[in-house]
């Protein structure tokens, strides 16, 4: 990596946030660590990492309390969860709140590098371009979609999803091959999750969501997206 990217470790076990930091500090990340939910808020709104590693069970702010206040901030780095618990809904309830991956304990530090490094390549790896859409315009440097100069806000999702969907036009986009790109492989959620994020971001880009003219659905397929002629 070509600068220094600083990972925020929010962790209340010294030896896991011990054995992190001297492992991601090797890797040549700059590290902060909290020990408690309350202070790690603190780093990540005063201070926002370029990632966060997040346990879910801390003392003063719990991880889903404090993931929940962040995106309310409007901080989109991304935020990996670390969890003991293997459940698919304690999983999707940290997604659902805005977190981009999980790991789940005991893990290798090896697939958490590699998990991290993969988040940041997206992260950084967005055109600085804009795309027009009408009578909207889709500014991928500054990450927003405007309507006549008045920003339309999206969710991480919704623009992540938006952004696959113009770097794809006029493609039949699968249901599994956008969980992949907008989720990530490694997140368990349902093809409902992407009907779901569809139905809002239609609502935001369609003057009539249920005649589309952006994201049409392919029965038994998925979607695609159409851009429009010039």
């Amino acid at each position: 990596m070509t600068q220094t990217l600083r990972i925020l470790i929010v962790e209340d076990d010294p030896a896991l946030i011990r054995g992190l930091s001297d492992n991601f500090r090797a890797a040549g990340f700059d590290v902060t660590t909290a020990t408690d939910g309350q202070l790690g808020l603190t780093h990540a709104l005063t201070q926002p990492p370029d990632l966060m590693l997040l346990d879910i069970m801390l003392p003063k702010i719990n991880g889903y309390d404090l993931c929940r206040r962040v995106r309310h901030a409007k901080h989109d780095f991304p935020i990996v969860m670390l969890t003991a618990k293997g459940q698919e809904e304690e999983i999707v309830r940290g997604l659902e709140l805005g977190a981009d991956d999980y790991v789940t304990k005991p893990f290798g530090i090896r697939e958490l590098l590699a998990r991290v490094k993969r988040l940041l390549r997206r992260e950084m790896s967005d055109s600085k371009e804009l795309v027009v859409l009408g009578e909207m315009v889709l500014d991928r440097d500054a990450r927003k979609l405007t309507h006549d100069g008045e920003e339309i806000p999206l969710t991480q999702k919704e623009y992540r999803l938006l952004d696959y969907f113009v770097t794809n036009p006029h493609r039949a986009l699968t249901r599994s091959s956008i969980l992949d790109a907008v989720w990530g492989r490694s997140i368990i959620v349902s093809h409902r999750s992407v009907d779901r994020c569809i139905t809002t971001l239609r609502s935001k880009l369609e003057a009539q969501p249920s005649q589309p003219k952006f994201i049409h659905t392919i029965r038994d397929i998925g979607y695609r997206f159409e851009l429009p002629a010039g």
